[in-house]
Formats: structure tokens, sequence, C-alpha cells
């Protein structure tokens, strides 16, 4: 007798402004799921503007999960999101819905699915201990010591690669165990769940043209006075690095005037969108869909098929 299916947990990623937001809400509605918010700035309360966070009509058409439930001044991180969307999806599937995890933070989505390796505090004091070796002798003699002590991790990590040496030796100094031997220990969603990736893309310039209508709309909806306000507080350094808030900040600054300030912001969120695709497009498992290519309702319907 074969064994019982595994539930279902829906991805839906891609670069910003690709239109993942109003995909999923209307996947969720088709499938009867909750969506689950693998963005780092949405999590944060009064930034909905700045981050684009989904607006009242989709949070009250859909149940969202960890969008605006968070200070500014607190800062959050791949192993709090981890843990906390974890329990979202489960409490999700226990009440007999579909799970749809929609953001572009690629780090995000790879932990969640993958899992995070088991690693302890950040040693400080061997870390300035290695970096000095290395200003005296450079990484690769490092990379020997990693050889002797983990010869499967240094065969993937290059010899001039110092961070990830650094971190490899680090976490032998710290727990006496090395990173092979530690590496099996790591589980994500895909070790209880059917994983479906599902990325989002469209043509270079038409993703271009929508990043700068949205940063235009942003503008129009008062981004500068959400700003102004936010910049009042003290911002955790992950709020802080949210995309138009220096850009803005320059401007209230006087640095420049208002006109170079979204120009800036359009610039930049568009080197951030083509990092997003670097960052997805070698895992093999996501199945892309061309929205250029393929309507909407053809993509709602590749999807729900997924959930069967």
């Amino acid at each position: 007798m074969p064994g019982r299916l595994k539930p279902a947990v829906i991805f839906i990623v891609g670069p910003t402004s690709a239109g993942k937001t109003q995909l999923s809400v209307r996947l969720a509605k088709r499938v009867d799921g909750e969506i689950v918010s693998a963005d780092s700035m949405q999590v944060y309360k009064g930034m909905r503007i700045s981050s684009q966070a989904p607006g009242r009509a989709e949070r009250s058409a859909i149940k969202h999960h960890l969008v605006s439930v968070l200070d500014p001044s607190i800062n959050y991180n791949v192993n709090a999101f981890r843990k906390k969307a974890a329990e979202a999806i489960k409490s999700i599937l226990r009440r007999g819905k579909i799970p749809i995890v929609v953001g572009g933070s690629g780090l995000y989505i790879r932990a969640l699915v993958d899992g995070l390796f088991p690693s302890p505090e950040a040693d400080m004091g061997f870390r300035k201990k290695a970096m000095s070796f290395i200003k005296l002798h450079g990484s690769p003699r490092l990379h020997e010591k990693l050889v002797r002590i983990d010869p499967a991790a240094a065969f993937k990590i290059h010899p001039n690669d110092a961070r990830r040496i650094i971190r490899a030796l680090e976490l032998y100094h710290s727990t006496g165990r090395t990173m092979t031997e530690l590496k099996p220990e790591t589980k994500g969603l895909k070790d209880e769940f059917r994983i479906k990736l599902f990325g989002l893309i469209r043509p270079r310039r038409d993703m271009y043209r929508l990043i700068d209508d949205r940063v235009d709309r942003m503008f129009g909806s008062g981004m500068v006075k959400e700003v102004k306000k936010l910049l009042k507080k003290r911002l955790s350094k992950t709020s802080k690095a949210c995309l138009g808030i220096k850009e803005i900040a320059g401007y209230l600054k006087g640095e420049y005037c208002l006109e170079d300030a979204k120009e800036l912001l359009k610039m930049n969120t568009r080197r951030f969108a083509k990092r997003q695709l670097t960052w997805f497009r070698p895992d093999r498992r996501i199945r892309w869909i061309d929205l250029q290519n393929l309507t909407v309702r053809k993509a709602l319907a590749v999807m729900a098929k997924e959930v069967k």
C-alpha cells in the first residue's frame, strides 16, 4: 500500500515587482490557502510603503503571516524568520489550509526549504586571530589547515575564500566537530513536506518599467513622510537597510533634490532585482513562470495543479 502523500507547501519567489503579491492572493483564494511572507522588510510595522507590504485589501481577503508584526527597532534575521515561518506553516496545515510562502529574500527561502546549518554564536576573538594569520601568511595557508581538519569541506571552499575558511575552522574550534560531521543534522521543510517552488519572471525591460512605475507610486503615496517618521526612531541594522530609507534620508539632509532621490531609488531597486535573480536562477527546483508568455489565469492553473 503506497504511503500517504506529504502535504504541499507552495513557494512563490522572484525579483521585486514581478507580481508575487497579486498572484499569491489569487492563488490563495483558489486553493484555500494562507500566505507567509518571506520578506526581510515586510515584517516591520510602519514601513508599508517602503517595504511594499501587502495592503489592507490583500490582507483582508487572505490571512497573511509575518507582515507588519515587528517594531523597526528590532533586528530580524534568517534564524528568527525560519522559526516563525515554520510555526506559521505548520499552523496553516493543521487547519487544513495550504501554506503559500511568498518573497524575494533568497537566503530566507533557502533556510526554510533546506534548513540552517547548526552553528554556535560567532567567536570574534577567533575570527580576529584568523584574519591576522591571513594578513601575515595569506588565505591559502589557512586553507591548508582546513584541509587537514576537514578535507571534504576544504574541497568545496576556494583557497582565497577567507570568510568561508574562517567560518569552517571557527565551527571546529567552537564545537570540536567538523562542518562535514554537522551537515547531516541540517533539516528543512523539504524533509517533511512536498515543496513546490515557482519563480515569477518577466523580460528585463518590462521588469524595469514596473519598478519605475512602482517607485513613482510609492512617492505619490507618501513615502517621504513615512521615511521621515521612521528616521525619528532608533532603527535596527536590518530595518535601516530597507530600500528607500537611505535614498530619502539623503534628500532630507539636502544632499540632492527629490527627483534625484526618486531616480536613485529606481536605480538601486533595479540592481536589487538583478541580485535576486542571480540568487534564485541556479536553483533547479524552481519552475519559472514567464508572465510575458503565460497569462495569470494559466499561471494560477499551473500552480493550483501542484496542490492536488
